[in-house]
């Protein structure tokens, strides 16, 4: 696993042993920042959340692209330790915090994020119960962009939210959305 573009372009990534994760394989990757950058036109500056994070290659994808800094949500164990050996590995810790925690244990957000990536396990229905309470506690604004990586046959639906795009990688299914205009 590697970081595709930007600062960090072909740096290696760790994955946390066992099957407890499953890291986004990178064409994946691929297919979701180019969908994202034909939209946001740059990452520079931005706040981004990588949520059910993993090991962290989409927030540290973000990062290598220009984001400016990057909130980590994870709670998984190996993960975590694959997660800030990467951080640590790219030299990123002022640009990064890691919340070792379930994402369903967040609190209200003091400000709304402008990238919200998930990347829950495949099956859970975890992503569509996860966006309907960001959008509740204030993590999601007008402005926000969200990236969801499902099963490529699971459903995708919250109510507060449009489905901007779809697209089916492999096993995949990357969603963008965002509030209703």
């Amino acid at each position: 696993m590697r970081l595709i573009a930007g600062e960090w372009r072909r740096r290696l990534l760790k994955a946390p042993p066992g099957e407890a994760t499953r890291p986004t394989a990178d064409r994946t990757r691929e297919t979701l920042f180019s969908m994202l950058a034909s939209r946001l036109g740059s990452f520079e500056g931005l706040a981004v959340a990588d949520l059910f994070a993993g090991s962290g290659a989409l927030g540290l994808e973000a990062l290598s692209r220009g984001a400016e800094r990057c909130l980590f949500v994870e709670q998984d164990a190996a993960a975590l330790r694959a997660l800030r050996a990467n951080i640590a590995a790219l030299r990123a810790q002022q640009r990064c915090s890691v919340n070792a925690t379930s994402v369903f244990s967040l609190g209200q957000a003091k400000e709304p994020w402008d990238l919200v990536l998930l990347d829950p396990p495949y099956g859970s229905g975890a992503g569509n119960v996860a966006l309907d309470k960001l959008v509740r506690l204030g993590w999601i604004g007008n402005a926000t962009w969200i990236a969801l990586e499902t099963a490529r046959d699971e459903p995708v639906n919250v109510k507060r939210l449009e489905i901007e795009s779809e697209r089916t990688v492999g096993a995949a299914r990357l969603t963008l959305l965002r509030l209703p205009s």
